[in-house]
C-alpha cells in the first residue's frame, strides 16, 4: 500500500477559523483571513471542537493518493459518501501483463490456504486474459476479477467527513486493509492542522467506545484538548 497527499487547503486551521469567526464577525472573510492572530484563530477553533460547530471544518480539505490496496477496500471506502473518488478504471485499463493482488495475512500465513488462495486467482487471471483473446472487451471480462485485485484511487476529503472516517476506519474493529489505509492518511494529515487532528482516530480515544457489545475491549486514553 503506497499513501500519498497530493494537497490540502493552505492553512487548513486559519481557514476554518476565518469560516466560523465570520458568523459573528462585521467585516468581511478576507480581512478575517489576514488580521486573526495565531493566538484567536487558536480560540476560535478549541470553541469549534468543544461546542460541535462542525460545519466551519467542511471549509478545509485533504487529496490523497492510494496505490496498490484492493478492491475490496475500495468498495468500503465510496460508502463514505461525502467524498470525492476516482478509481483507475476496470473498464478503460485491461490487465493483459499480469494482475497485481492484495493477500491476507490470515490466508498467506496458512501453506494450505495461501496455495488456495493462488489457485483460484490464477484461474481467474487465465478466464479473463481467454476472453479478452476472444474479443470480448475488457468492460465485460472484468466480471471475472477478483476483489483482491489491486487498485489505484484518488480521495478527496473535508475535514469533517475526515474525523469521521477516521472514527469509524481507525477503530481495532476496522477491517484490516482500511484500517491500514485510515491511519497513513491521518499520519499524513495531522502535522498541517495538528490542533484540529489532535484526538482523530478511533472514539475511544475522546471516552466511551462507539462499538457496544461489539467492543474489542482495549483501553485507550483520553485525550484532553487545552
Amino acid at each position: 500500500m503506497q499513501v500519498e497527499l497530493l494537497y490540502h487547503t493552505p492553512d487548513p486551521e486559519r481557514a476554518i477559523a476565518t469560516a466560523a469567526r465570520l458568523c459573528y464577525a462585521p467585516v468581511g472573510a478576507a480581512e478575517l483571513l489576514e488580521s486573526m492572530s495565531e493566538e484567536q484563530a487558536r480560540k476560535v477553533l478549541a470553541t469549534i471542537m468543544k461546542s460541535g460547530h462542525y460545519s466551519a471544518l467542511e471549509h478545509a480539505s485533504y487529496t490523497f493518493a492510494v496505490d496498490g490496496v484492493s478492491r475490496a477496500l475500495t468498495h468500503q471506502l465510496v460508502r463514505h459518501r461525502i467524498a470525492s473518488f476516482n478509481q483507475q478504471s476496470q473498464r478503460y485499463v485491461a490487465f493483459t501483463d499480469g494482475l497485481n493482488v492484495v493477500k491476507p495475512e490470515t490466508v498467506s500465513s496458512n501453506t494450505a490456504t495461501d496455495a488456495v488462495f493462488d489457485e483460484a486467482i490464477d484461474f481467474a487471471l487465465v478466464a479473463y486474459e481467454k476472453l479478452l483473446d476472444a474479443g470480448v472487451p475488457a468492460e465485460d471480462a472484468r466480471y471475472l476479477l477478483p476483489n483482491a485485485a489491486e487498485t489505484k484511487i484518488v480521495i478527496t476529503m473535508n475535514i469533517r467527513e475526515l474525523l469521521h472516517f477516521f472514527e469509524l476506519r481507525c477503530c481495532n474493529r476496522a477491517q484490516w486493509e482500511i484500517h491500514e489505509l485510515a491511519d497513513r492518511m491521518l499520519e499524513l494529515a495531522r502535522p498541517s492542522a495538528a490542533y484540529v487532528f489532535m484526538d482523530a482516530g478511533a472514539a475511544c480515544i475522546r471516552g466511551a467506545c462507539s462499538e457496544g457489545k461489539m467492543t474489542c475491549g482495549n483501553p485507550f486514553p483520553s485525550v484532553s484538548r487545552t
